[in-house]
């Protein structure tokens, strides 16, 4: 037990000295991201020409493993009566905030 606790300390420690804070909202919402370095710029995507019944989803950044990785842009398919919200960090008081991209009710 002990041990343990050194671990999850160790890895706190490590998380903290990163500029990055994980902490769980809800029990079935995703956890927030608290990142005191900005995103780099997106990368420019070519995209590519409509295809019916999909919605291209344009490539943005993620932060995993304690840095920014890309994640190229893919077509999803259409949901009847949605809007594709795409992925976007947020500044807010010196700290960047990401929110996941997702489909909105569309009125």
């Amino acid at each position: 037990m002990k041990k343990l606790a050194i671990t999850l300390s160790v890895a706190a420690a490590s998380l903290l000295s990163l500029g990055a804070v994980v902490a769980p909202v809800a029990a079935q919402a995703q956890p927030v991201v608290d990142i005191r370095v900005g995103p780099p710029p997106p990368r420019f995507e070519r995209v590519p020409a409509p295809r019916p019944g999909y919605v291209w989803a344009g490539g943005h950044y993620e932060w995993v493993g304690g840095r920014y990785e890309w994640r190229q842009g893919n077509w999803m398919r259409e949901r009847p009566g949605y809007a594709y919200r795409t992925p976007q960090w947020e500044q807010h008081d010196g700290h960047w905030g990401y929110r996941e991209g997702g489909w909105d009710r569309h009125f």
